[in-house]
């Protein structure tokens, strides 16, 4: 009888610590005890720490703005809060760290960041410090003007030599434009953020700026009555996601996880919630570029 007693006792213990267990996961949500990752691994490490840092921009409608929050939002932001939900660590353990183009590799080979995610264009250049994930989208670089100048076209409207266009250091935009002035030094003008050249272009101190369709539409957006778009995307702007170069385990886990983003629907989600807002077509899902 009393062997009986203490094996229902037994039984009674260890279904109770099985309860607790579940619930402890439960609890965590997408915590640590939820994910399981190779042992030594970037996707470990993070999941372990149960926080991430993301490097992105505090600049740019509709992919990394800053909002009321006084914390970055848009697709950019959205895109990297999937991989950090696949990673299991909660969204309010991400730490946003301001990441404007001309310190984006920098930040990654310092490890200042985990990863960035900000309007990142993948070229041979930036592939020689760092790595890319994806591509998760693709833009198209365009310029921006007065609502009322009939003057600029396109990048061959710089060709005279006498209108100035505006850029970011550092960017890909800032590099493709020079092409297309007749004097780099008089008529191309760089600041550290676009938001600085939407403001000079509305005070009269540059003609135009030219970065990403998408940005562009962003400040349109904003303000229609000042800004439109002067002609066709002349670029194809593949965005990815930078990480360290020799963490190609790391690359290969964000590669499948935005190849599930763009199957699950929370890809396109992510999209109509920020960017999709302002009239740019996300298109097909991009194929990533496992290299």
């Amino acid at each position: 009888m009393r062997m009986k007693r203490v094996a229902a006792l037994a039984a009674a213990a260890t279904l109770a610590f099985g309860m607790a267990a579940c619930g402890g996961d439960s609890e965590e949500g997408t915590g640590a005890g939820s994910k399981s990752f190779a042992a030594g691994s970037t996707m470990e490490k993070l999941n372990k720490a149960q926080k991430i840092k993301i490097g992105t921009k505090f600049d740019q409608p509709g992919f990394g703005q800053k909002g009321l929050s006084g914390k970055p939002e848009g697709f950019d932001v959205e895109v990297a809060k999937i991989i950090v939900k696949e990673l299991g660590i909660p969204e309010d353990k991400i730490e946003y760290v301001e990441t404007p183009s001309k310190v984006r590799e920098d930040v990654i080979v310092n490890g200042t960041v985990d990863l960035v995610a900000a309007t990142y264009t993948i070229n041979d250049k930036r592939k020689e410090r760092i790595a890319f994930a994806g591509p998760y989208y693709e833009a198209g670089q365009n310029i921006l003007v007065k609502k009322d100048d009939t003057t600029i076209t396109g990048p061959d409207s710089f060709k005279d030599g006498t209108k100035k266009v505006c850029s970011v250091t550092g960017s890909t935009p800032a590099e493709t434009i020079k092409q297309y002035v007749k004097d780099v030094a008089t008529q191309l003008v760089l600041f550290d953020t676009y938001d600085k050249c939407r403001d000079a272009l509305k005070g009269g101190q540059v003609n135009a700026v030219t970065t990403d369709n998408v940005i562009l539409l962003g400040y349109i957006a904003k303000d229609e009555a000042s800004f439109k778009l002067a002609g066709d995307n002349f670029t194809k702007e593949p965005y990815g996601i930078g990480v360290k170069k020799e963490d190609a385990a790391f690359r290969t886990f964000i590669n499948d996880t935005l190849e599930k983003a763009f199957s699950d629907g929370s890809w396109k989600k992510a999209w109509d919630d920020t960017a999709g807002k302002f009239g740019a077509e996300l298109g097909s899902a991009p194929t990533v570029n496992r290299y």
